[in-house]
């Protein structure tokens, strides 16, 4: 037997292992300036990065809670929602609050009628606080999940972006709106899509579903309607008008004095039917224009994933191989493996092929990292087993699904300080998927930040907000048809 390379040493009868060598190589490893720069730096080091923030993260809201005070606007009126629908009331226009009737489907009354037992009807506020804290460390996680997966996004950018912004602290333990609840049912469907999910992410949120064929999508769109049904059951079976004219009423005007955006229209020209027409063309009109790269990045997505399914086993094999086999054989089993995944890209349509090549550019672009690729094989050690990060393909779907949402927030009539939440922890994502430089977009996110904090909000912020919006847009849509387009023009030239 070897000699152990701990030394022990004895106190009376037993013995002891020394484990300095132990703290020794810990310390080499982790306190030193490379990994600091790698948990600052790379994308790649997220995991770890988020449970720093979700810790920082808890300590921050418990301060905000217990430092700052609790400012009332629609708490009240969710309780009294609640309240007329727990004493009986399925009439959805007998459903009101102090700030008017309720306008919410069946699940919000669900969820803050459940609020309204554990809050003491509401009026334990100090525990309502805690709950939304929860609600907000929850969804953070969810966010970093996706951002682990896709590691676009450095994790400095999403640390300063997280501490920096007031208003969505504000938003969730300081108003208690319900914007928060609705928004992480939002990205938990998000993360079970990627995670391929399907019926389930359906469940948490009605979302278009586009990776499953013509058959599978209708069928989750099927049992996200079913689902709608199935909530608003006990209205619409009594009421059926009410309720449906209460909780999805399109046509309602939002008050003027409460706009982020629009502040600089006259308020008879923001209450206009035919702006608010317009603006729904405008939203059409621009899922039109994205409707193509984006089926092309789903496509791509669905591809990289079936790859996955193919190769995930052998890899599986061939680990459990190499633990079997002497050292010198370790490195020939890697290669072997790698050989295998460069058959496997073969079987890419020559269209596809290009796409995939003129999208990782695109990732050492916007991630500084001139060696990034969607299928990175590693590590490169021969005693370490091997290992292809197939999640960094989920940039091909988490783009559009952010893309979308945030020409629907572009195209909204109208939009109130709670609303921030609705996208902004995509903002970075975004702001990363253009090839801005680094101070370009930092600029963008600081000047968002900016118009939202501003308050009331003026005609200069709600213009400068529009202005930020546009060039975020262009940015991202100039990057995603060059994308195409290029590996449109390369498979042309295959094709000669």
């Amino acid at each position: 037997m070897p000699p152990s390379k701990f030394k022990t040493h004895t106190v009376g009868n037993n013995k002891y292992v020394n484990n300095r060598p132990t703290l020794k190589r810990l310390i080499k490893k982790y306190l030193n300036f490379e990994y600091v720069k790698y948990l600052v730096f790379d994308p790649a080091a997220l995991p770890v990065v988020t449970l720093l923030i979700l810790l920082a993260e808890l300590l921050l809201n418990i301060f905000v809670i217990w430092r700052v005070p609790y400012t009332e606007i629609d708490w009240i009126a969710y309780m009294q929602e609640c309240e007329g629908f727990l004493n009986g009331t399925l009439n959805y226009a007998h459903l009101k609050g102090d700030t008017g009737p309720l306008v919410y489907p069946a699940a919000f009354v669900y969820i803050y009628s459940a609020f309204y037992y554990i809050t003491s009807h509401g009026q334990n506020i100090r525990l309502a606080q805690y709950i939304f804290a929860f609600i907000y460390l929850l969804q953070m996680w969810l966010v970093l999940r996706l951002y682990s997966k896709s590691r676009k996004v450095p994790p400095y950018v999403l640390v300063i972006s997280a501490f920096t912004s007031y208003r969505i602290h504000s938003i969730y333990v300081l108003r208690l709106f319900n914007d928060p609840v609705a928004i992480l049912f939002l990205y938990a469907a998000l993360n079970l899509f990627l995670d391929r999910h399907w019926t389930i992410g359906s469940l948490c949120f009605s979302l278009a579903v586009v990776n499953l064929g013509y058959a599978q999508t209708t069928i989750q769109l099927a049992i996200c309607g079913c689902f709608q049904l199935l909530l608003g059951a006990p209205f619409l079976l009594v009421h059926p008008l009410e309720y449906l004219k209460g909780s999805f009423n399109f046509g309602r005007i939002f008050e003027h004095k409460w706009t982020v955006n629009y502040r600089f229209l006259h308020r008879t020209l923001f209450e206009n039917k035919m702006f608010h027409v317009s603006l729904l063309m405008a939203h059409l009109l621009l899922l039109g224009l994205f409707a193509k790269p984006t089926y092309i990045f789903f496509q791509n997505y669905v591809r990289l994933r079936g790859l996955q399914d193919q190769l995930q086993p052998q890899i599986n094999l061939k680990n459990l191989g190499m633990q079997r086999k002497p050292n010198e054989k370790r490195k020939e089993s890697k290669t072997n493996v790698q050989k295998k995944l460069h058959n496997k890209e073969e079987d890419l349509t020559p269209e596809q092929q290009a796409f995939l090549k003129l999208f990782e550019k695109g990732l050492q672009k916007t991630a500084g990292n001139k060696t990034a690729r969607i299928q990175d094989v590693s590590p490169t050690e021969d005693d370490k087993p091997v290992s292809i990060h197939f999640e960094k393909c989920t940039q091909l779907a988490i783009l559009p699904f952010f893309l979308c949402n945030f020409i629907g927030l572009i195209c909204a009539r109208s939009l109130h300080y709670q609303f921030y939440v609705w996208y902004f922890h995509s903002l970075p994502y975004l702001t990363w998927s253009t090839d801005y430089s680094l101070g370009m977009r930092f600029l963008l996110l600081g000047l968002t930040e900016f118009c939202w904090n501003t308050y009331p909000s003026t005609s200069i912020s709600s213009g400068l907000l529009h202005l930020c919006h546009l060039v975020l847009l262009f940015g991202v849509g100039r990057n995603i048809f060059k994308t195409t387009s290029q590996s449109a023009a390369v498979q042309s030239l295959k094709l000669k």
